[in-house]
């Protein structure tokens, strides 16, 4: 088998899950050169690693490079990602700088693969929770057309960075020490820098910033709308969102309220999700058996379950979906990106 040489640019949370999953996937990488803000030796995903200078000339010789900007560190791919396309890269960015120019394929391979072929250079991974929410609806749009996504976020903290991760834990030690105020329950003293509010024990109806195109709603909920719209091929979808932050570290959960263009059933719904690559279908009330961020962080799959009926609506459809937004999120559908590319012979 042909290999590569992979560049990776970022070894925050998402980067570093890029290196677990290239070498757990057995990518072919003759190759994996990392580029950071400086030059030093680091260890990364157990492996130690001589991280080099994000400059120009560092991108030359790659065949693929992955930039790994998240909500918390994004914009090198704004630096340096035409540059390393210009050099001879393909360029596979997670930030979300180039999401929605029309030069640039957003993609999820088991969902849009074939629109890499109109690729120039350069595609982008979309927003971890417009994955989630898509993986458990686009095999269901695909039999049936979908005319209206109503969905609600319950986003980890990872999805911020290690920042947020060490701020949720520092905050419940802060709590099992005692440190809070019994009247309100807000902890004192505890750390607070990635978020507005505390975290523990609280959810924050806001992600990202207020979005000034749309009044009331906030980059990531707008993210929801345009990033669908643009992957199912449906630029007049209909796609409203609220975008919520969660005290739990990995996986994001979406509840989604869908409504199609004819009646699709629950039991059909079930079928076609089971066979759906890169879904497992976890669905059984009476048991107790649902999705759930305990069970699906850490791993591969997006589950789907309490599919249900919504009577609110004609021809409507309620689930729940789960999947982990560091790896299918960000980092795995980045490499199965490269990996599809090398199928269709792309790269």
């Amino acid at each position: 088998m042909k290999q590569y040489k992979v560049g990776l640019v970022g070894i925050g949370a998402v980067g570093t899950e890029m290196v677990k999953v290239l070498r757990q996937r057995n990518f072919p990488a003759s190759e994996i050169r990392i580029l950071a803000t400086r030059e030093r030796d680091e260890e990364v995903a157990g492996e130690t690693f001589h991280v080099l200078e994000a400059k120009p000339e560092a991108f030359d010789g790659l065949d693929v490079v992955l930039f790994a900007g998240t909500e918390g560190s994004k914009g090198a791919s704004k630096l340096f990602g035409w540059e390393a396309v210009r050099r001879g890269c393909v360029v596979i960015d997670n930030g979300d700088d180039f999401r929605m120019d029309d030069r640039v394929p957003l993609v999820i391979p088991e969902i849009n693969g074939d629109a890499l072929e109109r690729h120039q250079g350069f595609i982008a991974n979309p927003n971890c929770s417009t994955i989630i929410t898509l993986m458990g609806i686009a095999p269901l749009h695909r039999r049936v057309p979908l005319k209206r996504l109503v969905a609600v976020t319950y986003q980890s903290v990872s999805g911020t960075g290690r920042s947020a991760i060490d701020e949720l834990d520092q905050q419940v030690r802060a709590y099992a020490a005692g440190t809070h105020s019994p009247a309100d329950a807000t902890l004192t003293g505890s750390p607070r820098s990635a978020y507005p509010h505390q975290i523990a024990f609280n959810v924050l109806p806001q992600i990202g910033s207020p979005k000034k195109e749309m009044p009331g709603f906030t980059t990531e909920e707008a993210k929801m709308t345009f990033e669908s719209r643009k992957i199912l091929g449906c630029p007049d979808l209909k796609v409203a969102s609220t975008c919520v932050r969660v005290p739990v570290f990995y996986a994001h959960s979406v509840a989604v309220h869908a409504e199609f263009s004819a009646p699709l059933t629950p039991e059909a719904a079930r079928e076609i999700l089971a066979q759906a690559e890169g879904v497992t279908v976890v669905d059984d009330l009476s048991a107790s058996q649902y999705p759930m961020p305990l069970f699906t962080g850490g791993g591969d799959l997006v589950s789907v379950g309490r599919i249900r009926t919504d009577p609110s609506v004609e021809n409507g459809l309620a689930l729940f979906c789960c999947g982990d937004n560091i790896r299918k999120g960000a980092a795995q559908n980045a490499v199965q990106i490269a990996e599809e590319m090398i199928r269709r012979g792309l790269l």
